[in-house]
């Protein structure tokens, strides 16, 4: 790791443990995955699925929250813990070239 990058990823480090061991941030992170996101994902029974194949399978529906994506969960982690470490500029890669 390049020497300029340690002070950021160990002021990074101690924020992420507050985070981690604050009850608050659990609980928003939660609310913001339930009401913004549509978490939990719905799952669906795959009848016709399950009839061919002879066995019960459930398909879980990433595509129904918002943005039909899993990374919006990770996108949102991070702009709460960059909030609370008092950041005012994100970038977050969403896999897909966008940022």
């Amino acid at each position: 790791m390049a020497e300029t990058l340690i002070p950021p990823i160990e002021e990074l480090t101690v924020a992420w443990e507050s985070a981690w061991a604050d009850p608050s941030f659990h609980a928003e992170f939660e609310r913001l995955l339930r009401d913004y996101v549509g978490r939990p994902s719905m799952l669906y029974r795959a009848d016709k699925l399950s009839a061919e194949l002879g066995a019960r399978i459930w398909l879980k529906r990433e595509d129904l929250n918002h943005t039909g994506a899993h990374k919006i969960n990770n996108c949102i982690g991070q702009v709460m813990l960059a909030v609370r470490m008092g950041k005012r500029r994100i970038i977050a890669e969403t896999g897909a070239g966008q940022h």
